[in-house]
């Protein structure tokens, strides 16, 4: 760097104010660097993968999880948003965003300071020989000014990269509770299909128990062979067998509730005790068109931001290749006593500008810049596949949503025509009409049919909740002023 400074600039030669001025008003409203410009995608008009007529009409993403008409759903959703500590922490980052664009936007302000001293001098050839005659005090005080003109926009261009900081934080932070939602809802069904689960085997092991017990009789009656007796037995162990599975699959999901929630695994375990069946959605599938994921996915909104905030760092790097003028200016005034300020003190005072050109910097400012450069097309590339993923998310959960409803419906189907046939076995069975072993092939088959039934009801809403996230669905778009005004 190569700097020098004029000071004086009221009592210079006229020609010199004059170039001066003149040159910071041609360069003023100069800013380099490129200016932003939202990339255009192209994305196809409609989605595939179902013939739904209100696929094209605009989802409704804003409490999405109301639907349910569950308020155990909803109350847990509603503390998580408030308690969560991946919320927390996005909450944070906002905070340092808005900060540091505050500090940008202040290095575009000139700077004021101000200074006082007070000295004691001792002015004896030898401490030992100092009298009073021989020290003094003095005393200063004084202000500074300083002022950067922002020649070439590095400033603008800075405060410019912050806003869009802030804009992604904002979005990482609706991002975080839009997942945050998801994961509740999915843990939330994930524990009641388990409840369904254990219902379904204490159900069926209750029955084959007394299926047994019927066989035993049977046995020392002579109708029945030792062998239904003891496949009787096994049929309601091997049942009986499932319940501790399904109590781990519950208990995980709980504890993971209890996490999301910002408490502690276990805190949760006696409020979600008691069965609630799943409660089934059939409402029609609305995912509006693909170029909708540009407005209403966060992490889609976050990524655009970042290369806007990628783009502007640019134009910072670029004004550092060129000279850069400060205006500066001191007065300051002094005393031998503190009384003399008033009437009796020394002023001198300063002001001028300070100009400083890179001369030679062994290309250092100029990999700067292309280091600016590539981090703007990894955005770029960021922001294209963050898209591409969004889209994918959507495709999957709209056909999965779909195909999950149809076998849901068969397997419903299939569960009554089971349940009807097991009715009828059990008294052709206690008649004596049929063997213990066509009855035997007609529980598991019962049993099977329910399990399966229930794992579809699961994956249904699961895809739905998934296709409401892959959507953008979320919060009302609103963050609560509570969780952040007390840190403020």
């Amino acid at each position: 760097m190569f700097s020098f400074q004029v000071s004086g600039l009221q009592n210079g030669p006229l020609f010199l104010r004059s170039l001066l001025i003149g040159m910071t008003l041609l360069v003023a409203g100069c800013t380099v660097g490129p200016d932003y410009r939202r990339p255009t995608l192209l994305l196809p008009e409609t989605w595939s993968g179902s013939d739904a007529k209100d696929l094209a009409r605009p989802a409704d993403l804003a409490l999405w999880w109301k639907s349910f008409n569950d308020p155990e759903l909803n109350s847990l959703i509603e503390r998580a948003i408030v308690n969560n500590k991946s919320v927390t922490i996005a909450q944070a980052r906002v905070r340092q965003a808005r900060a540091y664009l505050r500090e940008k936007t202040a290095t575009l302000s000139p700077a004021v300071s101000a200074s006082s001293s007070a000295t004691k001098t001792n002015t004896a050839s030898s401490v030992l020989s100092a009298g009073e005659d021989d020290q003094f005090n003095s005393f200063s005080t004084g202000f500074s000014a300083s002022w950067e003109v922002d020649l070439f926009g590095g400033k603008r261009r800075a405060r410019e990269a912050a806003k869009y900081g802030l804009d992604a934080s904002n979005e990482e932070l609706r991002n975080t509770i839009l997942v945050l939602i998801g994961d509740v809802a999915e843990n939330y069904m994930q524990a009641r299909a388990a409840q369904a689960r254990t219902a379904l085997a204490a159900r069926t092991a209750k029955s084959q128990r007394q299926t047994a017990l019927l066989t035993q009789r049977k046995h020392e009656s002579g109708s029945a062979t030792i062998a239904d007796a003891a496949r009787a037995d096994a049929q309601a162990a091997m049942t009986e067998s499932d319940l501790p599975a399904y109590e781990i699959a519950r208990s995980t999901a709980v504890n993971r509730l209890g996490v999301l929630l910002g408490l502690p695994p276990a805190a949760l375990a006696t409020e979600l005790t008691s069965y609630e069946a799943i409660h089934h959605l059939n409402l029609p599938m609305r995912a509006g068109i693909p170029a909708d994921v540009l407005l209403t996915r966060p992490d889609v909104r976050m990524a655009e931001r970042q290369l806007a905030q990628s783009n502007a760092k640019i134009g910072v790097a670029q004004a550092a290749r060129y000279p850069a003028i400060s205006l500066t200016g001191s007065i300051a005034s002094s005393a031998f006593h503190v009384s003399d300020f008033v009437k009796g003190s020394t002023i001198g005072w300063s002001v001028g500008p300070a100009i400083t050109v890179p001369l030679f910097e062994a290309g250092r400012l100029k990999a700067a810049v292309d280091v600016a450069e590539a981090s703007r097309d990894e955005a770029l590339a960021v922001y294209e596949a963050s898209v591409l993923t969004a889209m994918e998310e959507v495709e999957n959960a709209i056909i999965t949503l779909s195909q999950q409803r149809r076998r849901s419906e068969k397997l419903a189907k299939a569960v009554d025509a089971y349940r009807r046939a097991d009715k009828a076995s059990k008294t052709l069975y206690e008649a004596g009409s049929i063997t213990y072993l066509e009855l035997l092939d007609g529980q598991r088959q019962l049993y099977a049919a329910e399990s399966s039934w229930i794992d579809s009801q699961l994956s249904a809403t699961t895809a739905y909740i998934a296709l409401n996230k892959a959507l953008g669905g979320g919060w009302n778009g609103e963050i609560p002023n509570s969780m952040d005004a007390h840190r403020e």
